[in-house]
């Protein structure tokens, strides 16, 4: 399948995280230049693309695990380009009602999931900036929007392999903005690489992985230690098992993550934590 007709209407461009994440889970809405930096990724760090199938298991357990909680609403931020087993389709699985703001910064994200969502009247997808919360709480408090998404009501916010290209410095100030307006019963589910990954590869290794997004997408990467992603949490409640390698958050009989069989857990962390 070619670029043209994968993506019509865009030229590529620089690689962005959200279509090379596409291309090491086998999407197709991708470009040359997301195809060559994934390779380059791979070089580097080889299982790459284990990381990226064991995140989104995670993510669909976890949004299985908020919907049974009784949460109805999904605020993922930074969600990348939609494949299969999106959080729309493992939530309304659950209950059809369930509705779902998808927002990224990448148009060819935005475009290829409000194609995919064409006829879903209670899910959509914007564009936007998620380490600018400001704005993203502006839009929110639009009327149209609102429809979708009432930060006044129980919401899931989601922040899925996306908060180590944030800098230490500005983390807490990308989510504690829309973290602390959530209401009680609220959820925030948050998967990271860790700085256990330093552990696995040698400092070249995990500087050369590190330097191909910064050369082919204009994107820094942080890895954090388990203290520093805890204190993303502010005063939520982690759920059981609380922060854990990806592997290891509620596996389902069958699960076919990458980490299952293995003796080295991944590398990335993930919990879920509650607002009570």
């Amino acid at each position: 399948m070619t670029d043209q007709q994968t993506i019509r209407g865009f030229d590529g461009g620089k690689a962005t995280v959200a279509r090379i994440y596409d291309y090491l889970l086998g999407g197709h809405q991708n470009f040359a230049a997301d195809r060559t930096a994934a390779e380059q990724i791979l070089r580097a760090v080889p299982e790459s693309r284990n990381m990226a199938r064991s995140n989104r298991l995670f993510m669909q357990r976890a949004a299985r695990a908020v919907t049974e909680f009784g949460i109805r609403q999904f605020l993922d931020l930074g969600s990348g380009i939609p494949t299969q087993g999106n959080v729309h389709e493992v939530a309304q699985a659950i209950d059809p009602a369930i509705r779902v703001l998808y927002v990224d910064i990448d148009p060819v994200a935005v475009v290829a999931s409000n194609q995919i969502l064409a006829g879903n009247p209670t899910c959509r997808a914007i564009e936007a900036d998620f380490t600018r919360p400001e704005l993203i709480l502006d839009a929110l408090a639009d009327g149209d929007l609102a429809t979708v998404i009432d930060l006044d009501q129980p919401t899931a916010l989601l922040y899925c392999s996306v908060l180590q290209t944030v800098p230490q410095d500005r983390v807490d100030a990308v989510v504690a903005p829309i973290r602390d307006r959530l209401a009680a019963g609220s959820a925030l589910v948050i998967s990271h690489v860790s700085s256990a990954l330093s552990d696995r590869y040698s400092a070249s290794t995990v500087s050369a992985g590190k330097d191909v997004f910064r050369r082919q997408a204009d994107t820094e990467v942080t890895l954090r230690t388990d203290a520093q992603l805890t204190a993303l949490f502010g005063d939520f409640t982690m759920i059981e098992p609380g922060l854990v390698p990806l592997n290891e958050w509620r596996p389902e009989p069958g699960d076919p993550d990458p980490y299952a069989d293995k003796t080295m857990p991944s590398p990335m962390r993930g919990a879920v934590a509650i607002r009570y």
